[in-house]
């Protein structure tokens, strides 16, 4: 404890105004865990510049345009661009897959919601991390023997191309679009923070930036950025769970007594009234666990591997260190009620944190690391959306390149250099409406963005893929109108609850015609009961040859004879 004391006093809270007011900014504006209980983003101001921040930052970014000129070497065909050949080894695309589903955001909002709520606080970590095992044992084999390019090469194996594809794009670019705007949002505050710059010129640099790293590296550097993240944050997280437990001789037990001492209640290290009302709790769970499985960026990466072993071994790597990741954000939110809640310097008059409950995990990088530490997960956060936007914007490229044009129009024609300009040209478009959506939601509630972006996944992409490949009676008609169900049904629940119709739109309070603050507990049953009655009642003869089609592709998934072989370098 006096070690601790000595660290806190010498870097005093004053000193760093423009990075935690950086961090708040970013988890507002960023949380894919703790979106459904986000507020409204307030407009930042533009603050002094943090030297140690902006040098770090600068690192980051020369390194990873370097990794895109190496990449744009490798990266000659459509195969290149989009899964950078499949020659990414199981260990490097788990690393890449955490990178990509890690946040800076959920670091932050779940060791936040840990300090507030103690063993409560662990709901949106539970809920990522038992999407995964899922994902494990159902769908990571049989998406790399049947896919190619995007997740909609699996259900379209044996159904009907063009109709799967227009859904399968349209799912995908909805889930993008809501990703993209929270994610530009937040790096525009950064970016105004850091370097004092206006809002609008700080979105227009993330989107050319996001812009050149996909365009010219494709796969290959997005991932090479998604694992130098990884490392990163793993690593400043790591730092920060070993202090607070060295303080405590390594005792969780030590340390959890502390906790309750403080916090004067055992009530935190049992379970509570975290979300209002159990629907919204099992609502949560739903699209937190199936709207994993049905991220199209997420599903991308396992077209990445060479083979259906390395796609479940980069599948036990991403578990192994998103659960060794949550794991850290339980002992740094203890860590924050013992060393943070407790030390006047990071309260303000009234007893309230500092820049909000959200800033309890940089409170405690500051008591750690001073000026230097918090320059370091600066740098680290903006790492994140590097990461997590160039991923987002590559999978909705191929889906309008490779889903849309190539397959659905063009019938397979297409040759893989037409197919690859198309995804250039698909992802200018898509890196300019990200800053114009950026721009126009600079001062509006996007929480809700994240949130409805896993709902859909879970209510659209996920029944219409797992049964697709799990049901022989699942049928071209079932699947699309179910997909389009569940996409639907997610959007109007969505727009008619809290986080919209109150927080968004300024209706009265209460007046919300949607009571919970997820959709997902109806609008997936619902997409799953419309494809099994859509498919039982279709008797076409189309239907009948796609019946007949699943023995096919059941062996072809299972044991990946015909699988497309990686592209030879």
């Amino acid at each position: 404890m006096k070690g601790m004391s000595t660290c806190t006093s010498d870097h005093k809270f004053g000193r760093h105004k423009p990075a935690p007011t950086f961090f708040m900014a970013l988890f507002v504006a960023l949380q894919p865990g703790i979106a459904l209980a986000a507020g409204v983003i307030e407009e930042t101001q533009k603050q002094n510049t943090d030297w140690t921040a902006i040098i770090m930052f600068t690192i980051f970014v020369g390194a990873s345009l370097w990794i895109t000129k190496w990449a744009a070497k490798r990266t000659r065909s459509a195969a290149d661009f989009y899964t950078a050949g499949g020659g990414i080894t199981g260990f490097q695309n788990g690393l890449a897959i955490a990178g990509d589903f890690m946040s800076a955001a959920s670091f932050l909002g779940i060791s936040a919601a840990v300090m507030a709520t103690g063993f409560d606080g662990l709901i949106y970590a539970i809920g990522f991390q038992v999407g995964w095992p899922l994902i494990t044992f159902m769908l990571a084999e049989r998406l790399r023997n049947l896919g190619r390019f995007t997740f909609a090469d699996v259900v379209a194996y044996r159904l009907q191309q063009v109709p799967v594809r227009i859904f399968a794009a349209s799912g995908t670019l909805v889930v993008v679009l809501f990703y993209l705007i929270a994610q530009m949002v937040g790096a525009g505050q950064l970016i105004k923070l850091l370097f004092g710059l206006d809002y609008h010129y700080a979105v227009v640099i993330v989107g050319l930036l996001m812009m050149a790293y996909v365009l010219f590296g494709g796969m290959t550097a997005t991932t090479w950025v998604q694992i130098i993240k990884a490392c990163l944050l793993l690593g400043g997280a790591s730092f920060m769970a070993f202090m607070v437990m060295a303080q405590y001789g390594f005792s969780p037990e030590k340390l959890f007594t502390a906790a309750v001492g403080i916090k004067k209640s055992a009530a935190i290290m049992g379970p509570g009234g975290f979300v209002k009302d159990p629907v919204s709790a099992i609502s949560l769970g739903i699209a937190l666990m199936f709207g994993t499985a049905g991220l199209p960026h997420i599903l991308m990466r396992f077209f990445t591997v060479p083979d259906a072993r390395e796609a479940r071994k980069s599948v036990l790597w991403a578990t192994t260190w998103i659960g060794y990741f949550y794991i850290l954000t339980f002992i740094i939110g203890f860590g924050a009620i013992v060393f943070v809640s407790t030390n006047p310097e990071f309260l303000d008059a009234n007893g309230v944190l500092r820049g909000g409950g959200n800033m309890a995990a940089v409170h405690l990088a500051n008591a750690i690391g001073g000026n230097i530490f918090l320059g370091f997960m600066s740098a680290v956060a903006f790492a994140t959306i590097l990461a997590v936007v160039a991923g987002l914007t590559l999978s909705g490229a191929s889906a309008v390149a490779h889903d849309l044009y190539a397959s659905a129009l063009k019938k397979g024609t297409a040759s893989s250099s037409e197919e690859l300009k198309i995804s250039k040209l698909t992802t200018v478009a898509l890196g300019i409406i990200a800053m114009f959506l950026g721009i126009v939601f600079e001062k509006q509630n996007v929480a809700f963005m994240v949130s409805l972006a896993f709902a859909i996944a879970a209510s659209a992409n996920f029944p219409a893929l797992i049964l697709s490949v799990l049901w022989k009676g699942c049928t071209t008609r079932g699947a699309v109108a179910g997909g389009f169900t569940g996409l639907l049904a997610a959007l109007v629940m969505t727009m008619l609850s809290d986080a919209v119709w109150v927080a968004t739109l300024g209706n009265p309070p209460g007046s919300a015609p949607f009571p919970y603050s997820s959709p997902a507990i109806f609008s997936m049953p619902l997409a799953f009961l419309c494809i099994w009655v859509v498919s039982i009642c279709d008797q076409s003869p189309q239907a009948q040859k796609e019946r007949e089609a699943f023995a096919d592709q059941k062996i072809r998934s299972e044991t990946g004879l015909g699988a497309f072989k990686p592209t030879a370098h």
